[in-house]
């Protein structure tokens, strides 16, 4: 038997989320960004025992955000790659709202800030994750021998993901304001 229980953040939720994020963002300011994405393995790395399936999702992402920033081929652009950082920096707080040894709870408030984050990183997700699926079956129809470098198809297809998840964003932020949480 499963139990579904939801609740929603209004405007003051939101203001307060926000808030934490500055501030674990002006913490993680001084941070190298080898530390920040380090701070954040460690979290998932922790990770061993069971957890509800809203927050095992959520944390997935986490990985993803990682992912994007050590990603040798996809060569995140130096603006996105902070924006990514900047959403990691919450999780190089030793404490946060909820300790993270309460069995089931522990991880509610990771789960909200990768929620929130995604929202507003989904651009640059969504192109990381198409450029994946892309290298994957490139590499499965190519294979080893081609006439065209890796190198060469990779960096065409980055070149026309990034671009295009710059002109998604600046259609977001023309159409309507949205949550900041990076500004």
């Amino acid at each position: 038997m499963s139990l579904r229980i939801s609740f929603e953040l209004d405007e003051e939720d939101l203001k307060h989320f926000r808030l934490i994020m500055r501030e674990a963002r002006n913490a993680a300011a001084r941070m190298p960004p080898e530390d920040i994405v380090a701070a954040a393995e460690e979290l998932l790395g922790s990770l061993d025992r069971e957890l509800p399936g809203f927050i095992r999702e959520r944390l997935d992402k986490l990985r993803l955000m990682i992912d994007m920033l050590t990603d040798i081929e996809w060569r995140l652009p130096h603006g996105e790659a902070n924006r990514v950082l900047n959403a990691l920096a919450y999780f190089t707080e030793p404490e946060d709202l909820i300790p993270d040894h309460i069995p089931g709870l522990g991880f509610l408030d990771d789960a909200i800030m990768v929620e929130l984050v995604v929202r507003e990183l989904r651009h640059e997700i969504e192109a990381f994750q198409d450029f994946c699926d892309y290298r994957d079956r490139m590499r499965a129809e190519k294979g080893p021998k081609t006439g065209t470098s890796r190198e060469s198809w990779l960096e065409d297809r980055r070149r026309e993901l990034q671009q295009r998840m710059r002109r998604r964003k600046r259609t977001d932020s023309i159409k309507c304001k949205r949550l900041r949480l990076f500004r």
